[in-house]
């Protein structure tokens, strides 16, 4: 009898500790710098999503080896709750490619909350007005046309697909993330880089040129700016962005924290930062996400051994 009562007692204090979370803030890990995308994204998603948890959401910026040494840390962090990590697609191609020992089934799925299409952008020094333009001198000139990206990232991945597409041949100059990599293209140090909507303002100020968008269909943000596939280049390619935990997090720990994501994923504040950031909301719950994660996991697998950049 008394180790029954003994047994109940610890399973109802179990239960009353995870009923209870959060009971003190929670940290985001964002494998970038602040200023970039990925933080421009998940800063605002963190205001409206803190009101839904009930605790403060901090956003912790721990950049680094193409993002992942802010994985690694989210990876070895208590599987609690109170560290979560702020992901994209780089999780795949960072493992495919063997720059990073850390891969998505390393973590437990809460929700996807974005996607972002790419925009192949160059810097207003480059003599090119159209994607031909750039193009017809890239066969003339091959390998001496820099582009700025982050190793084994999307940003790198996107415009290896163009060269895939077009026989075009690059030069990649690495960068850790966008900021950077904007500050390169805007100062005239690389001539290409991959880049978004939110650039937009550069461009009708003359600072940058954004050559083709990699939609299916023009986007009404910028609509003069044509798709690649319009063009004839048979490439469309975005960055979705999500929210994991590590493995191990108790269930009620991740009921929590993916009924909360539902809820600021569906606010409208949410939805008008994203429209900033030139990116579309996109929500999947839990069960959903995991199934993406995975078919996207092979996409990445199979483009990095397309690319040959394969390393597993």
């Amino acid at each position: 009898m008394k180790k029954w009562l003994l047994t109940a007692a610890l399973a109802a204090a179990s239960f009353t500790a995870h009923a209870a979370y959060p009971e003190r803030p929670v940290r985001l890990i964002v494998p970038w710098a602040a200023g970039g995308d990925t933080d421009n994204i998940f800063r605002p998603f963190a205001q409206v999503w803190q009101k839904h948890l009930g605790q403060t959401v901090v956003i912790a910026n721990v950049g680094g080896a193409s993002g992942t040494r802010g994985a690694k840390e989210a990876k070895d962090a208590p599987a609690d709750g109170y560290t979560l990590y702020a992901v994209h697609d780089y999780i795949h191609s960072t493992y495919w490619a063997g720059v990073a020992d850390v891969q998505y089934a390393d973590f437990e799925p809460i929700c996807l909350i974005s996607s972002t299409p790419s925009v192949l952008t160059a810097s207003p020094k480059t003599p090119w007005k159209t994607l031909k333009e750039l193009l017809d001198d890239a066969k003339k000139r091959p390998g001496q046309i820099t582009v700025g990206a982050t190793l084994a990232s999307t940003s790198h991945f996107f415009p290896a697909l163009i060269e895939k597409a077009t026989g075009a041949k690059f030069k990649y100059v690495s960068y850790e993330g966008l900021a950077p990599r904007m500050n390169a293209i805007l100062g005239g140090h690389v001539d290409l880089t991959d880049s978004n909507l939110t650039q937009k303002g550069k461009v009708e100020a003359g600072q940058l040129k954004f050559l083709a968008i990699a939609t299916e269909k023009r986007h009404p943000e910028m609509p003069s700016v044509p798709t690649l596939k319009e063009l004839g280049v048979n490439v469309v390619y975005d960055v979705n962005r999500g929210i994991m935990v590590p493995k191990g997090t108790p269930a009620e720990v991740i009921g929590k924290l993916g009924s909360s994501c539902a809820a600021a994923a569906k606010e409208p504040e949410f939805a008008q930062a994203m429209k900033l950031q030139g990116t579309d909301v996109r929500y999947m719950d839990r069960n959903a996400y995991a199934s993406w994660l995975k078919q996207n996991d092979d996409l990445n697998r199979n483009l990095a051994k397309d690319l040959g950049l394969l390393k597993r």
